[in-house]
């Protein structure tokens, strides 16, 4: 039962963040990529406040999959490494706590371009 509390939590955190993504493409004139710019921006700053972590304690992966949870993941990243190495810590700690998924999106992008054949978007 508790497993599927568990994807009953995700599945509305990571749903509720979405359809605020929808509202925001539907209902403004921002464009999708400057949303998707302000939910890692967002999740940055309140991994920084700390108000993420109990969002991630809560929904678990209805909270880290989207967006705000890269952005999460990049404060969290630079705290510890600041922590660790001091200055240059806020260079290097978003880099490297989120190396493992952005070697995977290029891995799969990659591995995409081997098998599907890119076409030019036709200009209207």
């Amino acid at each position: 039962m508790d497993t599927i509390l568990n994807f009953i939590r995700a599945f509305i955190v990571g749903g509720a963040l979405c359809v605020v993504a929808q509202i925001l493409i539907d209902k403004t004139k921002l464009t999708p990529a400057r949303i998707l710019v302000g939910y890692v921006v967002a999740g940055v700053i309140l991994g920084a406040l700390g108000l993420y972590k109990p969002l991630i304690d809560f929904a678990g992966g209805g909270a880290t999959v989207p967006l705000t949870g890269f952005g999460y993941l990049i404060s969290k990243g630079v705290r510890s490494a600041v922590d660790r190495d001091g200055l240059i810590g806020i260079f290097t700690g978003g880099l490297t706590a989120t190396a493992g998924g952005i070697t995977a999106a290029l891995f799969f992008g990659l591995l995409a371009s081997f098998i599907f054949k890119s076409k030019p978007k036709n200009k209207q």
